[in-house]
């Protein structure tokens, strides 16, 4: 222990959330100093990456043949290795400044980063090899509603239930969690990309009209409501036209986008329940006092609480900084090296 605190005065700390809409990075001292979309832009041929991150998501929908612009990561887990480590690499020599502190490359990192509690062995792996290979000195897995609980501040290694649901980009983590372990879990893929293809395909139901996931992200993030508000709101909308294929405006309201998305915030709340009723009857009354808590970047979506407190019959909370939740986990275990080694995930 004393060793790991000497070198730690010479080696940064990152903490890093891998999501597959966003990646943030916490560093030791500084708090979260990165949040950018999970979106890399590279030659498709020689493969060099061009742009990272918010420059990079710019050129969705917009880069010619010999460019592509996209998301490295589906449902939680690494899709693109190539470009998942770029991504990683891109950041962490952003976090610790080897441009502008050149000794930074002898001082390899420790990193803390979340991975989806249904990740198989393989897509582990390759979280733990991109990590690894992008400048990491060395790395440890937490499983993402171990490290939403612990940045939302409830207490885990008590014997008290505590009842997590972090509804991010691409996977939805629902977990009961008691004396530093996870009870019972549920990973889902039905998140906030999904609402986004909904709301695509509401668009061209109803009004012929073809927009990108992009667009509807921003609808859904601008006018996006999970119960009806005191006033409703409108938005323009731009795309194209299914009937002649030219640009074409229609107003959306909010009534609209929660329609969309309503189907899958339905089934997210069922899936709690199921969670719910399958947990032992001891943890059952810390959920009734506690409540549950909510995370990830859905969890800012207007009236999320109100909506499944009233279908679960439960106190719902949101955390603080919901999206942030993860990487403040994270963060908190690069200190705490005991609780680290019993909440991190093994690699064989």
């Amino acid at each position: 222990m004393m060793f790991e605190q000497f070198l730690g005065s010479f080696f940064p700390k990152l903490a890093i959330d891998l999501g597959t809409a966003n990646t943030l990075v916490f560093q030791k001292g500084q708090g979260v100093i990165i949040r950018e979309p999970s979106v890399v832009a590279r030659q498709k041929k020689s493969g060099e990456v061009l742009a990272v991150g918010k420059e990079a998501k710019e050129m969705i929908g917009k880069t010619p043949e010999a460019i592509e612009a996209f998301y490295p990561l589906r449902d939680g887990v690494i899709a693109d290795f190539d470009a998942a480590r770029a991504m990683i690499s891109y950041h962490i020599d952003r976090a610790i400044g080897k441009k502008s502190k050149p000794w930074n490359y002898f001082f390899k990192p420790l990193v803390v980063i979340g991975t989806p509690s249904g990740a198989t062995e393989v897509e582990r792996r390759a979280v733990f090899d991109a990590v690894s290979e992008a400048g990491a000195g060395s790395c440890f897995l937490v499983e993402e509603p171990m490290a939403a609980a612990i940045g939302a501040g409830l207490s885990i290694e008590r014997p008290n239930g505590a009842l997590v649901c972090d509804i991010g980009g691409g996977t939805t983590e629902i977990a009961v969690i008691s004396l530093s372990g996870i009870v019972l879990n549920r990973s889902l893929k039905l998140a906030g990309y999904k609402m986004d293809k909904a709301v695509v395909n509401f668009l061209r139901l109803k009004y012929s009209l073809v927009v990108g996931e992009t667009t509807a992200e921003e609808i859904k993030t601008t006018i996006g409501t999970a119960v009806a508000p005191k006033k409703e709101k409108v938005m323009v909308v731009r795309g194209q036209s299914l009937e002649n294929g030219l640009p074409t405006t229609i107003r959306i309201t909010s009534v609209e986008v929660r329609e969309a998305i309503a189907p899958i915030l339905n089934q997210i709340i069922g899936e709690l329940s199921e969670v719910i009723e399958a947990t032992p009857p001891e943890l059952m009354g810390d959920f009734l006092e506690k409540g549950i808590t909510l995370c990830g970047g859905v969890a800012n979506l207007p009236g999320i609480d109100r909506l499944f407190s009233r279908e679960i019959k439960m106190p719902v909370f949101v955390a603080d900084d919901p999206q942030a939740a993860v990487v403040l986990g994270c963060g908190k275990l690069l200190e705490n090296a005991k609780l680290r080694e019993k909440v991190k995930v093994n690699i064989d």
